[in-house]
């Protein structure tokens, strides 16, 4: 992953949106503010956000921390970057719609009680709901000593951080604008192209 806390300008504009942007409490809870992070994608973004569902997501390794996603433009995104070292995923849906289109495409996988496997999971969320239960949390660590979560998950020195040795979110709905996984394995992969005005997303 490319290291970007060496960039000052990506700092303060990170932290500049720290006073503007409010980025998604989790259980009812907890809200964390803004920074560039050492991690983002290792690929340019597109200009899209995409949704994702899940009846249940179980995870071992969890962090959390602050970040940019950036266009290939240069137009940058804060995004809430989640690292999850195995994760589990039942009822997996995900859906992009095309912009000015009627168009969604959708890929469905995880059911039957066979889940969806991912590991060394990198998301860059903009909006995240669901019930969520952690187990051994620390919330406010410093972002650069997260550990635990996938490779090199860690965000820049005194920015806020939160990790846990699990997660576990039912009912989980989010909007994001990447997944990087060392493996990803789709059970019962189903991936459809609806046309038209009816067409739905996942949520």
């Amino acid at each position: 992953m490319q290291d970007v806390s060496g960039n000052p300008g990506r700092t303060r504009w990170g932290r500049f949106l720290a006073l503007l942007v409010p980025i998604a409490a989790i259980a009812g809870a907890i809200v964390f503010g803004m920074s560039s992070g050492a991690m983002a994608a290792s690929f340019a973004v597109s200009g899209q956000t995409f949704k994702v569902s899940a009846s249940e997501l179980r995870g071992k390794g969890f962090v959390q921390f602050g970040g940019v996603a950036e266009e290939v433009d240069g137009t940058k995104h804060p995004v809430a970057v989640t690292g999850i070292r195995e994760a589990e995923l039942f009822d997996l849906c995900q859906s992009v719609k095309t912009p000015g289109v009627p168009v969604v495409l959708t890929l469905t996988a995880g059911g039957g009680g066979r889940p969806a496997t991912a590991k060394d999971l990198l998301i860059e969320a903009e909006a995240l709901e669901g019930d969520v239960v952690f187990e051994h949390i620390h919330i406010g660590q410093d972002a650069s000593t997260l550990q635990g979560g996938p490779p090199g998950a860690r965000g820049e020195r005194k920015a806020f951080g939160q990790q846990a040795d699990a997660v576990n979110i039912k009912n989980l709905r989010q909007v994001a604008r990447s997944t990087h996984a060392g493996r990803f394995t789709l059970t019962g992969l189903k991936l459809k192209v609806n046309v038209g005005s009816a067409a739905k997303e996942c949520f």
